[in-house]
């Protein structure tokens, strides 16, 4: 006797068990078959809805049109009348039923298929579930020896049956009342059938290729187990794994009945046998999470695997995807390893264990979010794209989940996104840094290009900083000041060594820069010309009068003067601004006649410059003292030629940090170019 079960995803429709009436077939060639079968995909649920809808004739009518719609496909002529009748007789009784109702979808599913089978000329017996398989008082648990006295008078009554179709999941209690074996119960359902008439074959067929070492919907990478253990499965599955219902272990094992979960889309595919043989050498056969607030992870093993080898390597695997556990790892049974957590960090901790235990680690793939689809992050898609997301180099792969522009992705990305995944900030957003102790709190890291997310008060800036190390994420924003110059790093490195800076001078305002750079006083094109030329090229803020008032450069100043240990507030900078004040209140367009009204004033102040050997650069600084404590200002200087500032052109940015005991570090380079962002961006994802 063999024995078939088929889960609803095989059934779903009359492709499906089309399918599925080829296996049997093949199998009834063979020898006696008992296919045992589940309602078709989300019948039960459906039915369920049904038991406790008031009015639940809408969703009567549809579940019936989903069967007839079914019928119609597999079934010609008379046949396909009398399948019909059948069907909605069933759907009469389901609505006369008071009571739970759940148990019909495996019902309608048996009779359709064994009305077709009987159809292909095979004897056909149709058995009653209900009837044969007993339950234990108040429980889902069957009692074994009457389901198997009755399983099997219902066999030997129907010697000449060569086929028979029984339903999964539906028993009756010690009551005669219709009742279930629980959800997945059909899985339990074949064991029961198999280990009644021990049967030569139990086979589950389902939509995956056998039991797989992690659930492929958090790790792509899970392959097939080729061979496992009664054990090695039961533990497997009651800590998660949903290929196999637990308790369908138990009967099988008993009667020493070899389980092989198989794939109904891949009938070819070896999938997984389950059996009394253990390995006689250290083997890891997959790792599984289970739900709940206070969720474990557990790595099952076989054979004489080394405990303290083994929670070393899970603790590295861990410790290097910055995962902390809630608690000690423990060791069940010197086989089964537990580690508990808290929250939403099982997923990437059930990668982490898979990426150490079944990868071969050539590159750990990091999952990445960018919010801003503008010039840098569509720079940054573009360079993803053109390798393929792979950095061998570093040993990393990026895999760029989504770009979005939305406001609110940030909370999407919150609700959706795996523990160690970046959330890259490439807007221009003024509240986005709004959302970055939740992600940090969720354990995804952060990369910010944005300046406006740093240039925040300092409390919120260090309640960021905060979270970031309490939940072992990293907040890296190298782009925000020099863009791809290392001007951040050099800052940071220069005071964790000793807080040795003693002052910071920058001239960072590529907007700034390039106006001055293009400006030739009275030689050349007015200054009002200039600014509104680079307005209109998207050069500067919509409202040009922010880069002259110096806004940028005091986010930049803040940014810097934090990196070396100065919490800094925007209050505590002077700001000279390169305009009297007046040019900075009314209309744009009032702003630009005042400025061409201005510019004999600027020309004249230009030529002088010009005539002196000299230039204007707006430069922002920030001096430690050894009494007066900290002066930070913006504003514009005359450089000449012994200057670093003197030199610089166009888009260009210059930083100087000056030491107490080295000379001055003068970092020098491009600070403008969405290209170059996204350079310094990926830098920072893979660093």
């Amino acid at each position: 006797m063999i024995v078939l079960k088929f889960g609803g995803s095989s059934v779903e429709n009359a492709t499906a068990m089309s399918r599925v009436l080829d296996i049997v077939e093949a199998a009834a060639a063979r020898d006696r078959v008992v296919l045992v079968c589940s309602a078709i995909r989300g019948c039960t649920d459906a039915l369920i809805q049904i038991g406790s809808t008031e009015d639940p004739e809408h969703l009567l009518e549809d579940l019936q049109r989903r069967h007839i719609k079914i019928i119609h496909r597999l079934f010609t002529g008379p046949d396909r009348e009398l399948a019909i009748v059948d069907c909605k007789d069933t759907f009469t009784e389901i609505r006369c039923i008071p009571r739970t109702i759940e148990q019909y979808g495996e019902i309608l599913s048996t009779r359709i298929l064994a009305r077709k089978l009987h159809c292909e000329g095979y004897k056909t017996v149709w058995l009653d579930s209900r009837e044969l398989v007993r339950t234990l008082p108040g429980s889902t648990q069957a009692d074994q020896e009457p389901t198997y006295a009755a399983i099997q008078k219902a066999v030997e009554v129907n010697p000449a049956a060569q086929i028979f179709v029984a339903q999964g999941f539906i028993a009756k209690d010690p009551d005669g009342a219709p009742t279930t074996l629980g959800r997945g119960g059909s899985d339990y359902s074949a064991s029961l059938y198999a280990a009644a008439l021990d049967a030569s074959d139990l086979q589950i067929w389902t939509d995956v290729p056998g039991i797989l070492t992690a659930n492929p919907k958090d790790v792509p990478a899970a392959s097939s187990i080729p061979s496992i253990s009664y054990r090695a499965a039961f533990d497997l599955a009651r800590y998660g794994a949903k290929v196999l219902y637990a308790p369908a272990v138990g009967p099988a094992r008993e009667k020493g009945i070899a389980i092989r979960i198989l794939n109904t889309f891949d009938p070819s595919h070896p999938g997984t046998v389950i059996s009394s043989a253990e390995s006689e050498i250290p083997v890891y056969m997959g790792v599984t999470s289970t739900g709940g607030e206070e969720p474990l992870v557990a790595l099952v093993s076989e054979g004489p695997v080394s405990p303290e080898g083994t929670v070393r390597r899970i603790n590295g695997a861990l410790l290097e995807a910055g995962i902390k556990p809630s608690g000690e790892i423990t060791v069940e049974d010197g086989s089964n390893f537990l580690i508990p957590f808290r929250g939403r960090v099982c997923r990437s901790a059930v990668a982490a264990i898979h990426r150490e235990f079944f990868e071969k680690r050539a590159l750990t793939t990091i999952d990445v979010y960018v919010a801003g689809a503008g010039a840098v992050g569509t720079a940054l898609k573009d360079i993803l794209s053109a390798c393929g997301g792979a950095f061998p180099a570093a040993g990393k792969r990026i895999n760029l989940i989504e770009i979005s522009s939305d406001r609110t992705f940030a909370d999407h990305v919150l609700q959706t996104a795996r523990s160690r995944s970046v959330f890259v900030d490439c807007t221009d957003s003024k509240d986005i840094w709004r959302r970055f102790v939740p992600l940090l709190n969720a354990g995804i890291n952060i990369v910010s290009s944005n300046r406006r997310s740093l240039a925040i008060p300092y409390a919120d800036y260090a309640a960021i900083k905060a979270a970031a190390a309490e939940n072992g994420c990293f907040f890296r924003y190298d782009t925000t000041v020099g863009n791809a110059l290392p001007v951040l790093q050099s800052v940071s490195a220069g005071s964790i060594a000793g807080g040795a800076i003693t002052g910071i001078e920058a001239v960072v305002s590529c907007t700034l820069n390039n106006l001055f750079a293009s400006y030739r006083g009275s030689e050349g094109e007015s200054f009002a010309s200039i600014l509104r030329r680079s307005q209109m090229e998207g050069l500067t803020e919509k409202d040009p009068r922010t880069d002259l008032a110096g806004r940028d450069a005091l986010r930049k100043l803040l940014i810097l003067a934090r990196e070396a240990g100065v919490p800094l507030e925007a209050s505590e900078v002077q700001i000279t601004p390169l305009l009297p004040e007046e040019f900075f209140s009314g209309s744009i367009e009032e702003f630009y006649a005042r400025l061409e009204a201005y510019e004999p004033q600027m020309a004249a102040q230009e030529d002088d410059l010009h005539r002196r050997g000299l230039r204007r650069r707006f430069v922002a600084s920030l001096q430690r003292g050894d009494r007066s404590g900290v002066r930070a200002a913006i504003e514009m200087r005359e450089v000449g030629i012994e200057s670093p500032y003197y030199w610089i052109d166009g888009t260009q940015n210059v930083t100087v940090i000056h030491s107490s005991d080295a000379y001055p570090l003068v970092i020098k380079g491009s600070g403008e170019g969405a290209r170059l962002a996204a350079t310094g961006i990926l830098k920072d994802i893979l660093m």
